[in-house]
């Protein structure tokens, strides 16, 4: 066991994937929960995925790790209202997917003696809610924290062990790096999602159930990864605009060198360059971080 108790504020895929490994590894003696909803937390009930409490001040009180998974907006005001309540010696953490904004927004209000350490698990679903839960999904993925300068050396130890205790990866980098990888790897790639499905949408030559009717496998992963929840990505863009913003240049640039290539008719520049990205698909499929499966590991339906 590594925490007496841990609190989960926003019960969404995260929070109760955490609820169920936590539980599954024995990895600490009480776990607590808190959504906004009352009727998440009626579902959190019924699915016994924690003691479910009707206010987050009760949730906290006396929890020795605090995990915020809520939307990274809601963040800053969540850390003030939980402040007042929050042990001395616990740990808060959030699994936001931006990491400089969080720090701005929730270190102010963490009381000295309590110790803040940013995480991001890079892991995730399109489903959400409580029921949308699995202890094995952090299994092989990468959780990554950013510990602040002066970090404690033993809170930030405890709390990799409960990451790796529920079958992740950690690593740790600075906020900025962060959101700059993240960028790349997972904001950037769901927002040109979005846009290929609004393409789709707004192209009225092809006919809605066409589009759905002769989905082949590229459109129907941009379909998957836009159903993401909509209230999440838009606090992601607004708070890593930078980084999103250059990496969103650096696209429309390649893009650009692709169309001249294509309206020039030129075969080599486009094989060398398919060539060259295909390698990345197979070191991620190397890493383990996916399998070469047509279905990418996620079976149908």
């Amino acid at each position: 066991m590594i925490y007496d108790r841990v609190a989960l504020i926003g019960l969404g895929l995260i929070a109760s994937s955490m609820a169920h490994a936590i539980k599954a590894a024995g990895l600490a003696g009480e776990v607590t929960g808190f959504a906004r909803s009352a009727e998440t937390r009626a579902t959190a009930r019924e699915i016994d995925l924690c003691r479910v409490c009707d206010t987050v001040a009760e949730a906290v009180a006396g929890a020795d790790l605090i995990v915020l998974a809520v939307p990274v907006g809601a963040m800053g005001d969540l850390a003030a209202e939980i402040a007042p309540h929050l042990k001395p010696g616990a740990t808060v953490t959030d699994v936001g997917s931006v990491k400089q904004a969080v720090i701005e927004a929730v270190a102010p209000h963490i009381p000295e003696g309590v110790h803040f350490i940013p995480g991001h698990p890079l892991a995730g679903t399109e489903h959400s809610g409580p029921r949308s839960g699995f202890a094995s999904l952090f299994r092989n993925r990468w959780w990554l924290l950013t510990p602040p300068e002066g970090c404690d050396p033993a809170a930030l130890r405890r709390l990799e062990d409960l990451c790796r205790g529920m079958g992740a990866n950690v690593d740790t980098m600075d906020a900025p790096h962060h959101d700059l990888v993240l960028a790349v790897t997972s904001h950037t790639p769901h927002l040109i999602a979005y846009t290929m499905v609004g393409v789709a949408d707004d192209l009225r030559r092809v006919t809605d159930s066409e589009v759905i009717r002769y989905s082949a496998a590229g459109f129907r992963d941009f379909t998957r990864i836009a159903a993401s929840d909509p209230t999440m990505w838009r606090d992601i863009f607004l708070t890593n605009k930078a980084a999103t913003l250059d990496i969103l240049g650096r696209f429309t640039e390649e893009l650009f060198a692709l169309q001249r290539a294509i309206r020039l008719g030129d075969g080599e520049h486009l094989h060398e360059y398919f060539t060259r990205t295909r390698a990345i698909r197979r070191g991620i499929i190397d890493a383990g971080q996916d399998t070469s499966a047509p279905d990418f590991g996620r079976g149908e339906k």
